[in-house]
């Protein structure tokens, strides 16, 4: 269906989940600290620029893993994707990915490295402003609690000054160390005194412990009082549980089209085990679990509860779920329309898009035609909330 003319064009929209590719500053100091313990930037000839961790087997990456949307403008073919859809991902063996993963930071588009320089990229994509998450998602899960703590310090003032350069296109969001929940709130404390107008945790609580704990009380006290958003986001792991262990002989199409149920735990712990009831204006944002499923999900949920309690009457009494949502969370979404179609029982103003930019999964350089597709036949006013509108709000953009 086309535009009504009397429709106004799109405001340009706003990404409400981005992503930096860590610089140098984030790692200064670590190692001369925390020895091999300490991520450290390794070159290696002929294959690029590496985050190392020489006392772990696990977490290293290459830097340019996290960057290969950004090579999409450097084919020498046209980009394929469906309709209404982000591009596909590419493979390891196309030239201009192998340059990234070959050339480290000097492969890479300025903007990637340079706040200064992001709103280059913006403008290919008709960007305003984008939310930043991190790159380096390990920065969450480090056992040495005073290395944690110094890395994502070292983040978080890395972060200011990158948006800073950006002159209000980048907003990121700060890093808190929740595994010493008393470090969390006065690393809060820091980073709302800089000007941060959200954070984001760990997508699941620390090892043996759950978010509705009451250690945990004082840290969304704070962030409720400063009304400061908090975000979760896939992949961004405290640890990864053994659960999640047991499934690594599965098919791995089967474990990525399952993706939402990573952050179904730590949603019941906030919805069902007293975190929203005590703090019912927090404000929690789901970042790139998309949320086509969320309606039928928080029909479960509701079933679930009723069916416990009725078990149980001496427990915590039901609430409805969809209420909490509605007042509580946001959900990011990319190229979802399960989500548009549904967003009459999530709530449209609890919707907001994100690019994505730069990882694979990104609608970048294509997010114009792309939101123009999947908001074919919707309200305008649909269209601003979620791509403009719910996001300024949010944050106070």
């Amino acid at each position: 269906m086309a535009r009504p003319h009397d429709d106004p064009p799109a405001a340009p929209p706003i990404s409400a989940d981005s992503h930096v590719v860590e610089g140098p500053g984030v790692f200064a100091g670590l190692a001369d600290r925390f020895g091999d313990d300490a991520p450290r930037l390794v070159q290696k000839e002929g294959a690029g620029d590496h985050i190392v961790i020489p006392g772990r087997r696990a977490g290293n990456v290459n830097v340019g893993i996290m960057a290969l949307a950004a090579t999409r403008l450097d084919r020498t073919g046209p980009l394929e994707r469906k309709p209404g859809h982000k591009p596909g991902t590419g493979t390891v063996e196309d030239p201009e990915i192998r340059a990234y993963l070959e050339g480290g930071y000097a492969a890479m588009r300025p903007g990637l490295l340079d706040g200064a320089r992001r709103g280059e990229d913006q403008d290919v994509d008709g960007l305003a402003a984008e939310v930043l998450y991190p790159g380096f998602f390990t920065m969450f899960n480090f056992r040495n609690l005073e290395l944690l703590v110094a890395l994502q310090k070292n983040y978080n003032d890395w972060l200011f000054d990158h948006c800073a350069a950006s002159k209000g296109r980048l907003h990121g969001l700060a890093a808190l160390p929740v595994q010493d929940p008393g470090a969390a709130v006065a690393e809060l404390d820091r980073v709302i005194a800089k000007g941060y107008r959200g954070v984001i945790v760990p997508s699941n609580a620390p090892k043996e412990r759950r978010y509705c704990d009451p250690e945990y009380d004082p840290l969304w006290a704070r962030a409720e009082e400063a009304g400061i958003p908090i975000s979760f986001h896939v992949g961004c792991f405290s640890h990864i549980p053994s659960w999640l262990r047991e499934t690594s002989g599965r098919d791995p199409i089967a474990v990525y089209s399952g993706t939402a149920s990573l952050i179904h735990d730590t949603l019941i712990e906030l919805m069902c085990r007293g975190v929203c009831k005590r703090f019912p204006q927090l404000q929690f944002v789901v970042a790139e679990f998309n949320a086509g499923w969320i309606a039928h999900w928080l029909e479960r949920v509701d079933q679930g509860w009723q069916r416990e309690y009725g078990k149980r009457p001496t427990g915590p009494a039901v609430e409805p779920v969809d209420e909490i949502w509605k007042r509580q969370f946001f959900a990011t979404i990319e190229d979802d329309q399960p989500a548009l179609r549904t967003r009459d029982l999530i709530g449209e103003d609890r919707l907001m898009w994100g690019s994505d930019y730069p990882h694979t999964d990104s609608t970048w350089p294509c997010s114009a035609d792309v939101l123009d597709e999947m908001f074919d036949g919707y309200p305008a006013s649909a269209r601003a909330a979620i791509t403009r509108g719910n996001v300024s709000r949010l944050y106070g953009l």
